[in-house]
C-alpha cells in the first residue's frame, strides 16, 4: 500500500494488528463451538476470550518468531499462547492454517467490499446531480474522436451512472460470492473438527460455510472478486479519459477544478493541466494488474498448494486500496467538474452544420431519392464543408438535385438541433427512473 494513494478507513482493514484480531476471533469462535460439543473445556474457551479478547497483539514478537518457524499462523499461535496461558492448548483443535487464512481473507474482503460500495454510492449521487444539471446542455457525440451527432452532456453522464449502477450490482454479487467461511481441517474432509465448528464460526464472522473446501477455499471466488474490482477500474478510466478529453486545450468543453494556490506545471505558470484524471487511469491500471494473478490462482496442485498465497498478500490490500482511493478521488472529481456550455455550442457549431447530415440523407430517402443517390448528394455537399469551403445547410439550398427533393424550409427544419434531444427524457427514466 502507497501512503499517497490510501485512504486510512481501506488501510486499516488490512494492518496487521486486525489481520490478527480476525485470526484470534476464528479461533475463539472455534473453541467456543468445540466447547459446545464437548471437545475442550467450556471454561477453557471462557479463558481464551477473557485473556485475548481485548488484548494489542504484539507484531514484532509475532514476526520474531515466524523468523523461527518460518510458519506465520504457529507464530501467531505462539503468541496467543504466551497471552492465554496453559488453555491455548486447547485452541486450533482439529484445525489446519489455511481454515485461519482463507475465513480471515473473506473477512477482510467482503469489509472491503462494504467500503468500496459506498465509494460507489458516492460517485453514483455525483454523477446523477450533476447528470440533471446538464440534462439538455448540448454538446457534440464523438465516434472515432470525430464529430458526430448531438447529445448532451447530461447523457454522457447518465451513461456513467448507468455503468456505476451495473459496477455496484457485481460487487454485491462479488461479495456474496466471497463472503464463505472455512473450518475443515486438512484436506477439507472435517475428519478432526466437527462441521457444525464451521457453521458456528460462520454465523458469527458474518459468512457462510463453504459447501466443499479443499483445506482451501476455491479461488474461482476471489478471481470472480478480483475481476469485478478491475472491470469497475475500467469504468473509472473511462469517464477519467472523456474528461482528459474535453479539458484539452482545443476542445475545452469541460474542465478539472483548479483550487486557489494549485500549480500546474514547475515551467509554465499557464498550464492547468487534469492531473486528477490521469492519476485515474494510473490507478486503474494497477487495478486491473491484479486481476491476471486472481485468475491464475484458481489452479492450484491437487487439495491445496500455497502458489497463490504471495500474491493474495500483495493483492488484497493494493486493489482494494487503490480502488478505494479512486473511486473517492472521482466522485470528487465529478462533483467540482467545471463544464463549459459556451463551448460546447462551439464546438457543435464549428462544422458548419454536418452534424445533421443524416436526417438530410434520410429526409432524401422519404421523399423518393434512393439511399445511394442520397448519400452521394449529402456527401457531396458535406466535404467542401469538412474543408472550411462554406456553409453546409447553404450548399445544399443552392444544388440543384437537392432541391428537386427538398424545399428551403424544409431544409432549414431539418438543422433543429432540438431534434436530436427529443428522447433524453426518454433515456433519463430508464436511467434514473422517474425522479
Amino acid at each position: 500500500m502507497i501512503p499517497r494513494y490510501t485512504r486510512p478507513e481501506m488501510a486499516s482493514i488490512w494492518e496487521p494488528q486486525t489481520r490478527f484480531k480476525i485470526w484470534f476471533e476464528i479461533e475463539a469462535h472455534a473453541a467456543d463451538a468445540l466447547a459446545e460439543l464437548g471437545t475442550i473445556p467450556k471454561e477453557a474457551a471462557k479463558t481464551v476470550w477473557a485473556k485475548a479478547k481485548n488484548a494489542t497483539f504484539d507484531v514484532a514478537r509475532i514476526d520474531e518468531i515466524e523468523r523461527e518457524t518460518k510458519h506465520d499462523v504457529i507464530a501467531f499461535l505462539t503468541h496467543l499462547a504466551e497471552i492465554v496461558g496453559p488453555e491455548a492448548r486447547f485452541v486450533h483443535q482439529g484445525m489446519t492454517s489455511s481454515d485461519v487464512l482463507d475465513t480471515c481473507l473473506n473477512v477482510q474482503l467482503t469489509r472491503a467490499a462494504d467500503l468500496l460500495l459506498a465509494d460507489l454510492d458516492k460517485v453514483l449521487a455525483a454523477l446523477k446531480k450533476r447528470a440533471f444539471e446538464h440534462k439538455m446542455t448540448p454538446t457534440i457525440g464523438r465516434s472515432h474522436g470525430i464529430h458526430a451527432e448531438p447529445v448532451t452532456f447530461g447523457l454522457k453522464l447518465a451513461y456513467a451512472y448507468a455503468e456505476f449502477s451495473r459496477a455496484k450490482e457485481r460487487l454485491i454479487a462479488a461479495r456474496k460470492e466471497v463472503a464463505t467461511c472455512a473450518i475443515s481441517g486438512a484436506v477439507g474432509t472435517f475428519a478432526q473438527i466437527d462441521p457444525r465448528v464451521e457453521e458456528h464460526v460462520a454465523k458469527a464472522m458474518g459468512l457462510v460455510p463453504e459447501p466443499i473446501s479443499t483445506q482451501v477455499i476455491p479461488r474461482d471466488r476471489h478471481a470472480m472478486y478480483f475481476s469485478t474490482l478491475g472491470v469497475i477500474a475500467s469504468s473509472v478510466e473511462r469517464i477519467a479519459v472523456e474528461i482528459r478529453h474535453m479539458q484539452r486545450t482545443e476542445v475545452l468543453e469541460a474542465e478539472e477544478f483548479f483550487s486557489e494556490g494549485q500549480k500546474g506545471s514547475s515551467a509554465m505558470p499557464h498550464k492547468r493541466n487534469p492531473v486528477l484524471s490521469e492519476n485515474l487511469t494510473g490507478l486503474s491500471r494497477m487495478v486491473r494488474a491484479y486481476v491476471t494473478p486472481a485468475l491464475e490462482n484458481v489452479v492450484l496442485w491437487h487439495e491445496r498448494d500455497i502458489s497463490h498465497s504471495s500474491a493474495e498478500r500483495m493483492m488484497g490490500p493494493d486493489a482494494t486500496v487503490t480502488l478505494d482511493f479512486a473511486l473517492v478521488r472521482l466522485a470528487g472529481l465529478i462533483d467540482k467538474l467545471l463544464v463549459y456550455p459556451a463551448n460546447m455550442q462551439k464546438n457543435l457549431d464549428r462544422l458548419g452544420g454536418l452534424v445533421h447530415s443524416q436526417r438530410v440523407l434520410l429526409a432524401l430517402t422519404q421523399k423518393g431519392a434512393s439511399r445511394e443517390d442520397s448519400y452521394k448528394l449529402v456527401q457531396r455537399n458535406a466535404m467542401p464543408v469538412w474543408r472550411g469551403e462554406g456553409d453546409f445547410l447553404q450548399l445544399l439550398k443552392k444544388d440543384t438535385e437537392v432541391k428537386k427533393y427538398l424545399t428551403d424550409a424544409e431544409l432549414e427544419e431539418l438543422f433543429d438541433l432540438g431534434y436530436h434531444l427529443k428522447h433524453v427524457d426518454t433515456i433519463f427514466k430508464r436511467v434514473f427512473g422517474e425522479s
